[in-house]
């Protein structure tokens, strides 16, 4: 995967070395005193586990946190103390690396909506050293509301790679089929000597290594062909995100083609003007960030909306509840609309009613959809079309039974919420795989700030299994 955690783990893997600046003052007394300890020694080399015990914050990782309070000290606090990091390049610390991924760089931010903006504040998108402010300034843009929109943040990655010169370890167009264990014997030795003869002697593997993970797939190349490729890798990083795979209801006539799964279909349909002011309403199921974006777009064109959802208005799970008001004022505009327009009783905003504790039972060829509230009591509505929102699940077919051995509930699908990877918190190597490693979302990351702690435990690891660190 090449989205933010990819990024991040290939500039530290390419040699980008964090020390603590001397000088500089963290706001955490106790986490100040340890930096101060041995200033001469990486982060990268200091123990994680005690740098980072007893912090506090967004995140349920330690590392994390750890990496997040390095480079933000008091971003929490609305402060805007800079990072107590300095960067070195060592490159004889480099380790050789490719990122695969099926798009440009950025993964997933080129899948949205351009004009949306982005949940989390603008400074809290930004990878190490190449602040996501001084970006924009160069662009001679500003942040709306300390936001960014995702067409800025998607050319920012993309820039970010180039800028740290990490070109060369990214091969873009690439879908991975399949990744499993060999024995390293197994692999054959002109393969062997096939591979190093394209990449300068650099996959010369560890002696010590029985087995090995073979890594299959295709590059899809300018002509439109596909070129399938073997990898042998004795450390395989799993970072491809959440995006792939929306989820489903799973209720009768989901299948019809008026019924889609991304927003992207509703942006479809205004360009083709195929729903406007005056077609029968549009359809959105689901309470997240998304959702509310779809409700938000359609508000702004004017679509009329019916907006269906299993919880209360006031369930304090609701991300609504827990967004501060002045932040995030559109998202408090959404909780509005569905706390005083629904069915029972008309509000003040046009083209929008809300059926709180309703589920969708199912849809009709006719475009007639059917609902269900909590007594049982059934109603049906026309719809022009249906956006059902519910969030998404990783795609990781290319894994043994899709990847369900590693989650921590093994029985169960992986999910970043409810069920993510089992990964040691200080390495994120998978507990029931040795040498696989997770990142982001996978292993419950769910925010790009928060990510970059997973890359730092990762590159750590690496290291210490390399023998890249000074004595």
């Amino acid at each position: 995967g090449n989205g933010p955690s990819g990024i991040c783990l290939s500039y530290l893997l390419s040699g980008y070395t964090p020390y603590f600046k001397r000088h500089s003052l963290h706001p955490h007394p106790i986490l100040q005193k340890k930096l101060e300890e041995a200033p001469e020694v990486s982060v990268l080399d200091q123990d994680l586990e005690y740098l980072s015990e007893g912090l506090e914050g967004r995140s349920h990782s330690p590392v994390a946190l750890l990496f997040d309070t390095l480079q933000r000290p008091d971003t929490d606090f609305g402060g805007t103390a800079e990072s107590v990091l300095s960067w070195w390049h060592e490159p004889d610390r480099a380790i050789p690396h490719l990122v695969l991924g099926r798009n440009a760089p950025g993964g997933a931010w080129h899948s949205i909506e351009g004009s949306m903006v982005t949940l989390s504040k603008g400074e809290w998108m930004g990878l190490p050293d190449l602040p996501f402010k001084e970006w924009l300034k160069q662009k001679k843009r500003g942040l709306r509301n300390n936001r960014a929109t995702a067409e800025d943040i998607a050319q920012y990655y993309q820039h970010y790679v180039v800028k740290k010169g990490l070109q060369k370890n990214f091969r873009c167009g690439t879908v991975v089929t399949s990744v499993r264990k060999v024995s390293a014997e197994s692999i054959s030795n002109h393969t062997q000597k096939d591979l190093q003869e394209d990449s300068d002697s650099i996959w010369s593997f560890n002696e010590k290594s029985a087995e090995v993970f073979q890594v299959d797939g295709f590059f899809k190349t300018m002509a439109g062909d596909k070129e399938p490729f073997s990898i042998y890798a004795e450390n395989v990083v799993l970072a491809t995100g959440t995006y792939d795979n929306p989820t489903w209801l799973g209720v009768k006539g989901e299948n019809l083609s008026y019924v889609h799964h991304q927003l992207s279909a509703l942006e479809e349909a205004v360009k083709n003007n195929s729903v406007g002011i005056m077609t029968d309403p549009v359809l959105i199921v689901g309470a997240g960030l998304t959702a509310a974006d779809a409700i938000l777009f359609a508000h702004n064109c004017n679509i009329p909306v019916i907006h269906v959802f299993r919880r209360r208005v006031t369930d304090p799970g609701l991300i609504f509840n827990q967004l501060p008001k002045t932040m995030y004022p559109e998202y408090h505009k959404v909780h509005q609309m569905m706390k005083e327009q629904t069915a029972a009783c008309a509000g003040p905003y046009e083209h929008y009613i809300s059926l709180p504790e309703h589920h969708v039972l199912s849809f009709g060829k006719d475009k007639k959809c059917i609902f269900q509230d909590k007594n049982g009591c059934q109603k049906a509505y026309k719809i022009s079309m249906a956006l059902v929102l519910t969030g998404s699940n990783p795609n990781l077919s290319f894994l043994p039974n899709n990847g369900t051995d590693l989650a921590l509930d093994s029985e169960q699908p992986v999910n970043p919420k409810r069920n993510p990877i089992d990964v040691d918190p200080f390495t994120y190597e998978c507990t029931q795989e040795k040498g696989l490693y997770a990142l982001g979302p996978l292993a419950g990351d769910n925010f790009v700030r928060f990510v970059q702690g997973g890359a730092l435990a990762v590159a750590s690891s690496l290291l210490k299994k390399t023998n890249k660190n000074p004595p």
